[in-house]
């Protein structure tokens, strides 16, 4: 992931946050926004703490390192 420091910050007050349906109604879970030019990610835990972003390039590249497996623990 690359930083940019002179970049703008995405507005995270018009953030939509939606979490997995698998997660239930626990809230020890990771929610996603879709900004338009980043995805947001953060810990159901603390929403008003620390958030990740990533372009969308990254994020689908993780979700597709998941969906095949890449991470798996066994």
């Amino acid at each position: 992931m690359q930083r940019n420091p002179g970049a703008a910050k995405p507005d995270l007050n018009r953030a939509v946050w939606r979490k997995s349906t698998h997660s239930g109604s626990d809230i020890d879970c990771v929610e996603v926004a879709d900004l338009g030019e980043v995805i947001a990610v953060r810990d159901s835990k603390n929403p008003s703490g620390p958030h990740l972003m990533f372009t969308f390039r990254e994020w689908t590249a993780f979700l597709s390192g998941v969906r095949g497996g890449e991470f798996d623990l066994a």
